[in-house]
């Protein structure tokens, strides 16, 4: 299962550990937008509100729950890059008590705060009761979400990408069954939607662990590597929290924009939660290559091949970038056929489409500042990652969405530039950070060929 990604052709292997990512990705959002496009199918405009307004929540966890994590796929690829099967074994241990705690408090927290998060994302009245019962029934689910992304990220860490594949394809299967019956059989609406969801990733985790128990890891797990050790912890953490705090931050924008959209009306709240789950799926690649980039250049960190660390960012880039612009250009002509695939209220599909031509555009620029961030996650500056994110959702993003949307009542366009006007601002704090960390890694390794000389 353990992959070694710091020898042959970075290409090859940017490829070979890609392709099994970006499916998973497209299989985890394809049953995200099952549940609204069944919903769509059976039900009107405010279960589609309810849906999309509590999947965003739902959303904003997982993100943070994943960008926390990537701390134990970069430091287990760093352990398995130097060949340290300890190590590896205790990050993995500690990562599993870390997050398995961390899920219960979660579950509890937010179950007591179901009304209040319903009030503060200002859901439309007629959505309230249907997005009340998605969220309390995916709070319930919180424990087996988070096992299935800390298994995918030990896997990860490993060089191993495919398992997961298989194990989210398990729960998309699952999901889109369950959606029919539920909602479409039972008729149980947005509740049925998150059944669906949260029974789904029950039945992955369970695939998940039987296939862990029968296949060889590469090492060993013992009682003593799930006692949580200060270190270990340090390690995970410094890289992790900033990450999830990121990753937070960029879905709260996200939820302040859907404030912000809800407060429009009904029909711009249904369109601008239909281009979210779109831009979801469009999005799978520019995240593929964060990922990669991450785990590819930990291990090759981690070897001390920082060269190859570099050219993996570089070829991630050029794929994020050509991809970006193709389906740019795409939506620029069939924009309100996709936005139709999953209403076909004509007040919806006209706005959506507006919105989604505009924001697609960020598929492009935000391609090259995912693969930056992986980049800086792998070396440990996760810090530069929550910068640029950061400054670009306080000084662009909200303020442009908020301004479009006073001053262009009649339409989304403007609106929807909001997202690829922020990412311009934070390619170019990345592209300063690199060439700030490139200069620092040349004065290192000088001051290490220079300390040899020395008599």
């Amino acid at each position: 299962m353990e992959k070694d990604l710091t020898t042959g052709s970075v290409l090859k292997n940017i490829l070979y550990f890609s392709l099994p990512y970006l499916l998973s990705y497209f299989l985890q959002t394809l049953y995200g937008m099952a549940d609204l496009f069944i919903v769509g199918q059976f039900n009107g405009v405010e279960s589609i509100t309810a849906v999309s307004v509590g999947s965003q929540v739902m959303h904003m966890l997982t993100v943070m729950i994943v960008g926390l994590a990537m701390g134990s796929t970069v430091t287990i690829g760093k352990a398995v890059g130097a060949k340290q099967k300890k190590q590896a074994s205790l990050t993995v241990g500690n990562t599993v008590t870390l997050f398995m705690g961390l899920s219960m408090v979660l579950t509890l927290l937010l179950l007591l705060l179901v009304n209040p998060i319903v009030s503060w994302i200002s859901t439309p009245a007629e959505a309230v009761v249907g997005t009340r019962q998605y969220l309390t029934i995916c709070f319930i689910g919180i424990p087996f979400i988070t096992a299935y992304n800390i298994i995918s990220s030990i896997f990860r860490g490993l060089g191993d990408s495919k398992s997961p594949m298989y194990f989210i394809a398990v729960a998309c299967a699952a999901n889109i069954l369950l959606d029919y019956l539920f909602i479409g059989g039972l008729h149980f609406g947005a509740a049925g939607a998150a059944l669906g969801t949260t029974l789904s990733q029950t039945i992955s985790v369970f695939v998940a662990l039987v296939a862990v128990l029968r296949r060889t890891t590469g090492f060993s797990l013992k009682k003593e590597d799930f006692k949580l050790k200060t270190k270990i912890m340090e390690q995970i953490l410094k890289i992790g929290v900033p990450v999830a705090l990121q990753d937070g931050f960029i879905q709260i924008a996200f939820i302040v924009i859907t404030i912000i959209a809800n407060r429009r009306g009904l029909n711009d709240a249904a369109a601008v939660g239909i281009v979210e789950k779109i831009i979801g799926v469009v999005f799978l690649v520019p995240s593929t290559m964060l990922s990669t980039v991450s785990a590819l250049s930990a291990q090759n960190i981690g070897a001390g091949k920082h060269e190859r660390a570099s050219l993996t960012l570089r070829y991630a880039v050029s794929i994020a970038v050509g991809f970006g612009l193709v389906v740019s250009l795409i939506v620029q002509f069939c924009g309100s056929s996709v936005v139709g695939i999953f209403t076909k209220d004509a007040e919806v599909i006209l706005p959506g489409t507006q919105y989604l031509r505009a924001y697609i555009w960020d598929c492009m620029i935000a391609g090259v500042h995912f693969c930056f961030s992986g980049y800086f996650c792998a070396y440990g500056f996760s810090g530069i990652s929550f910068l640029h994110n950061a400054l670009s959702i306080i000084l662009v993003r909200i303020p442009g969405a908020f301004l479009a949307s006073k001053y262009f009542a009649d339409t989304l366009y403007p609106m929807g530039l909001a997202a690829p006007a922020g990412s311009l601002l934070s390619v170019v704090i990345c592209v300063i950070a690199f060439l700030w960390m490139k200069r620092l890694l040349f004065i290192r390794k000088l001051d290490t060929a220079l300390s040899s000389y020395a008599p």
